[in-house]
């Protein structure tokens, strides 16, 4: 290649370089590239490596411009995603505290039903006490007596048959091995 030619292609690409470093230095938004060989070839038309070297310079600045496109595009895209995510997580957080509340107050409620459950058999005489907790399933039944005022649970122990007596004995040895 004839000297004066290398030195139109140095000047071309240190040219296409510094547009590059300056798109680059004023950030990702500014990033652009500028796909016309406008004023470079005035006068080189006759020079085949410059027409070849600025169709090939042109070309790569399209492609360029399309990947900066894409990038732009799929940018966009992760902002909605993120979005969409955010929005997702803010309902799904409101939603758990509700459920949290809801699962209070039920366990509020069922305590409050329980409390008066006790009452109630405290209130009963022991024997009466006896005959309805032998006809509840025994785990339900240790659960009262095990709430009910240990005088009163002794009364009403005394009263239930020595069999159903042992098995409640039993379920309420359980229910405080595990802490209830």
């Amino acid at each position: 290649m004839p000297r004066p030619l290398l030195q139109l292609a140095g000047g071309v690409m240190a040219l296409a370089a510094a547009v590059q470093a300056v798109s680059l230095a004023g950030g990702l938004s500014r990033l652009s590239a500028h796909a016309e060989p406008a004023a470079l070839l005035e006068g080189c038309s006759d020079v085949p490596e410059a027409v070849a070297l600025a169709q090939t310079l042109h070309q790569r600045g399209q492609r360029i411009e399309r990947y900066l496109q894409d990038i732009e595009r799929r940018k966009a895209e992760l902002a909605s995603a993120e979005s969409q995510l955010t929005q997702k997580l803010v309902e799904l957080r409101r939603i758990r505290q509700q459920l949290r509340d809801q699962d209070q107050t039920a366990g509020q409620v069922q305590t409050d039903d329980i409390a008066r459950i006790i009452a109630l058999y405290d209130q009963m005489k022991p024997e009466q006490a006896a005959m309805v907790l032998s006809n509840l399933p025994p785990d339900f039944a240790a659960q009262i007596l095990v709430r009910v005022e240990p005088q009163t649970g002794a009364r009403i122990m005394a009263s239930v048959e020595p069999g159903q007596a042992a098995v409640l004995t039993s379920y309420m040895g359980a229910l405080r091995a595990k802490g209830n």
